[in-house]
């Protein structure tokens, strides 16, 4: 069931966003009285369709894109028929370069906006829920798993800055734009000192691995029951619900991280323990030979969230910079992978792994920020400088206007080709890095 409800996410998200980026397109192409042959969302074959005037609309069964065909251009129908034949008024080639421009942005455009009136409307109807830097080092700071350990953090560091900067929503220490920034660094008190720990330039590359996901760090939690597991060494013994866990074999623990590691590295065949239960401290004891963990799940932390509301004024510029700040992310990212710092296999997702970012469980806030965020990432992707794209066109435009002459039709002819090898080509292979990263 999970994995259908990520597919029909996706698959509505893709949808909305693939219909709106070529209505823009379209839109532009007919004011500027160019003829439109097909709009589809998807890619042939065709499900159903309608004509409306000169346009032929198209619903069509591989929902991976979609494409308007606009007469006189060469894109990716290659269809060059009537490329010898002088142009028509309603052609596309036939059209000033700007006019030509504005068409081939429409899409680019359409996206852009669509993401940022998602995130104006997200921030100003939901606002901001979260924990503060101050609520989780009041509390005992951080519990470093394998990840944090191995860039330097420590279980009990209080990270006060992030790149030399103070921040205030806890979660910003994994900010995408964080761990993309270069020679980035957490600053710490650690037993009242403060230092720097250096965040390696690949280190977000650790969080696409499903191996290490979860193991870098949260806020430290009170070891405090909220189930006992059945048959498990706490049942025999006699722990309860909201039990909090003081002592192990003389040693004193609070925090759940403290119990995780004397536990995973116990060596004896018996084991005692206290426990706070209500006002009352009770001990006690068992044979843990046969055992490896208590056996119970601990209660969630006892943090106080941060609410932040906004008037329209106030979520439409922090709106948009949630959005282009996802543009600047790719933008780093594109950077490190470029220069080798990043892989590139390690770094790209597909449709599945975006199916995945969705989540198994229908919840409208996630989609729509989904929604959002995928809306400009494809208006980022679609103005790449590579033929068959947006992008390339537009560069093509550009030359044209720079240059005073525009490229010859069978140049133009054979650079879409290129591009559309290509796109497959990367297609075929984030698909198939998709199913190795989820299944090997």
């Amino acid at each position: 069931m999970e994995a259908l409800i990520m597919t029909g996410q996706i698959l509505l998200s893709l949808s909305i966003l693939v219909g709106l980026h070529e209505m823009g397109h379209l839109l532009a192409a007919k004011k500027f009285k160019m003829r439109v042959e097909q709009f589809s969302i998807g890619f042939p074959p065709k499900l159903f369709g309608f004509k409306y005037k000169d346009t032929e609309y198209n619903l069509s069964a591989i929902p991976l894109g979609g494409f308007v065909k606009i007469s006189g251009m060469v894109d990716e129908s290659l269809d060059t028929k009537t490329l010898n034949e002088p142009p028509k008024d309603y052609e596309f080639r036939a059209k000033p370069a700007w006019q030509r421009l504005i068409v081939m942005l429409g899409g680019i455009i359409v996206n852009v906006v669509t993401g940022v009136i998602i995130f104006i409307m997200l921030t100003w109807l939901v606002g901001e829920t979260y924990l503060s830097k101050d609520e989780v080092n009041n509390g005992g700071g951080i519990a470093a798993y394998e990840l944090a350990e191995g860039i330097g953090l420590r279980t009990g560091d209080k990270i006060i800055k992030v790149n030399g900067r103070e921040f205030e929503n806890f979660a910003q220490i994994m900010n995408p734009d964080v761990l993309l920034s270069n020679n980035a660094y957490y600053t710490v008190e650690r037993n009242g000192e403060i230092l720097d720990v250096p965040i390696p330039g690949n280190f977000i590359e650790n969080f696409n691995d499903p191996d290490l996901t979860g193991k870098f760090l949260e806020p430290r939690i009170q070891a405090r029951v909220a189930r006992v597991a059945p048959e498990s060494f706490a049942e025999r013994v006699g722990m309860k619900e909201d039990d909090a866990i003081i002592e192990i074999d003389g040693k004193e623990v609070y925090y759940f991280d403290e119990v995780y590691k004397v536990v995973t590295t116990y060596q004896k065949d018996h084991m005692s323990l206290k426990v706070q239960r209500g006002d009352e401290v009770l001990a006690f004891d068992g044979d843990f030979s046969q055992d490896s963990i208590l056996g119970f799940n601990p209660a969630p932390a006892e943090y106080a969230l941060a609410t932040v509301d906004y008037n329209l004024g106030e979520a439409t510029v922090t709106g948009t910079q949630k959005a282009f700040g996802i543009v600047f992310v790719q933008l780093k990212a594109f950077g490190k992978m470029f220069s080798g710092e990043l892989s590139f296999q390690k770094s790209i997702s597909g449709p599945i792994g975006i199916a995945q970012a969705y989540g198994g469980t229908w919840d409208w806030q996630r989609f729509w920020f989904m929604t959002g965020l995928l809306s400009m990432v494809l208006a980022f992707m679609n103005l790449l400088p590579i033929p068959a794209l947006d992008g390339g066109h537009v560069v093509f435009i550009t030359y044209e206007m720079i240059a005073g002459r525009k490229p010859s039709d069978k140049f133009l002819e054979n650079a879409q080709k290129v591009g559309m090898v290509f796109l497959l080509a990367l297609m075929v292979f984030v698909i198939g890095n998709d199913i190795f990263k989820a299944f090997f």
